[in-house]
């Protein structure tokens, strides 16, 4: 039902008929049957997955064929590219127009923006000026000094020789990390055929030092800036899991303390034997700035807590050889013989016929033959007993060692150690000559185990320091100082 202004219209009866009722005029009239023309109602694009194969399936069929077929049929072809419309290249006045007003990368030198032409007031320059100062930053490279770093970067050759002279006196140049950053400020200059001066210069001498150059009144001043440094050691501790290695890593240890730890108990206890659950202990060398920088060194203790049994080892110096020690003032065990010259053995030990005396008589040791002047080794560490010259033996020197061990060293053309003397395996003690009873340049060598010469080739001793008296209380004084460490 629709109504506007009185009139009434009303839609109803059978499809195909439209009934007006008109209202409002004072009386009723019958109601007109319009009649409408009606047209059978043809899908052409019906559901293909619903009733197929009736006649409506098919009809949907035709058309998404057709429509298929028309648009592979107006499609462009495949070898024939469309060509689109290009405009022509700008030149001349309107593409240099179109490059003022445009961006340009620094790499094409950004010669942007729009050019005006200079005015009366404008004055060629002879030359362009120079920046009245520069701020540069250089640094220390390996076996470089600090004059040639200054000289590249601009200063003059004598301004920095004087500068290195300066630093000198704070501080051994030696001693200037390679690396190190140097903050430098160049003055300005008269012309461009000198040097520029030196205004600043400021950089990190030492862990615990900065130098700071400047120029006050046309003269160079250098200040020392002290830098607070704490050096309470790291200590660091945890539990050892699969590996002992990855858990002291884990735990902060920096890798070059946990392979020397891992050296350092190597010579006491098998790493292999150490299972998890044992507990390990380090104690590394560390300093700390006041600026934030931590800097670590060299591991000083190494500790591993295994349960029934407590390892404490410490790094220390006796008899001129820096070892690990025990608690117990024990060091490392050092097994084997150093070969007392380069060269090969000419002569065996037991009887012989005697090259010179012409009959045979009992050699008491071997002969290496070597040229004449080289060096002549110990053997093992020890204490000379005897250095001069000894009869047939030419000049010769004797050692002893630890469990009743001498050795003894003969026909040397040079002695180079005195009696009283200690020596460490490898020391040189002497040089190969002819001296003596001797038909040439060669090392005649000699063990003895107490005063009876025995084989060199069947001793194999083992030796080991052991710290007594004013050197085993210091020790002790240090290990007990180290254990006080707080751990991290």
């Amino acid at each position: 039902m629709y109504q506007h202004k009185g009139q009434e219209f009303s839609l109803g009866g059978s499809a195909g008929a439209i009934a007006l009722a008109p209202a409002g005029f004072g009386r009723g009239g019958p109601a007109v049957a319009i009649p409408t023309l009606s047209a059978p109602r043809v899908d052409f694009v019906p559901d293909l997955g619903a009733r197929i194969g009736s006649r409506e399936w098919w009809r949907g069929l035709a058309t998404l064929t057709a429509l298929c077929g028309s648009a592979y049929a107006l499609a462009p072809s495949l070898d024939r590219p469309l060509v689109g419309a290009t405009p022509a290249p700008w030149s001349g006045e309107p593409a240099e127009q179109a490059r003022a007003q445009s961006i340009t990368p620094l790499a094409y030198g950004a010669d942007s923006g729009s050019r005006m032409a200079a005015g009366d007031l404008v004055r060629p320059l002879g030359e362009a000026p120079e920046r009245p100062m520069l701020e540069l930053t250089a640094s220390l490279g390996s076996g470089d000094s600090l004059a040639r770093v200054l000289e590249r970067a601009g200063v003059g050759a004598a301004e920095a020789d004087s500068v290195a002279q300066m630093v000198a006196g704070a501080t051994p140049l030696a001693g200037i990390v390679d690396g190190t950053r140097l903050d430098i400020k160049l003055g300005r200059r008269p012309n461009k055929h000198v040097a520029r001066p030196l205004d600043a210069l400021a950089f990190r001498a030492r862990f615990d030092l900065r130098l700071e150059i400047a120029r006050v009144n046309g003269a160079l001043q250098l200040t020392q800036v002290p830098i607070r440094v704490d050096n309470t050691p790291l200590r660091i501790q945890g539990v050892v899991g699969e590996s002992l290695y990855r858990a002291a890593r884990a735990a902060g240890a920096p890798a070059s303390a946990v392979e020397t730890y891992l050296r350092a108990l190597a010579g006491k206890v098998s790493i292999g034997s150490i299972t998890s659950g044992a507990r390990f202990d380090l104690i590394v060398e560390q300093r700390r700035a006041e600026t934030g920088e931590v800097e670590t060194g060299q591991l000083l203790f190494a500790g591993l807590d295994q349960g029934r049994r407590k390892l404490q080892l410490l790094k220390w110096q006796a008899d001129g050889r820096t070892e690990w020690f025990d608690a117990a003032g024990v060091g490392e065990k050092r097994s084997g013989l150093t070969r007392p010259v380069a060269g090969r053995q000419t002569s065996g030990f037991g009887m012989r016929l005697h090259p010179l005396l012409g009959y045979n008589r009992f050699h008491r040791g071997i002969d290496f033959g070597a040229g004449y002047g080289s060096p002549i080794f110990a053997v093992s560490d020890g204490a000379v007993t005897f250095a001069g010259r000894h009869g047939g033996h030419g000049n010769y020197v004797m050692l002893r060692h630890g469990g009743g061990i001498g050795t003894a060293y003969a026909h040397m053309s040079r002695i180079a150690v005195a009696p009283g003397q200690h020596v460490r395996q490898g020391q040189v003690i002497g040089y190969v000559g002819s001296t003596g009873l001797s038909t040439g340049p060669h090392l005649h060598f000699e063990v003895y185990r107490g005063a009876t010469p025995i084989n060199p080739k069947t001793v194999n001793f083992v030796s080991t320091s052991l710290l007594s008296g004013d050197a085993l209380r210091a020790f002790r004084s240090k290990l007990a100082g180290l254990l006080s460490t707080p751990v991290r």
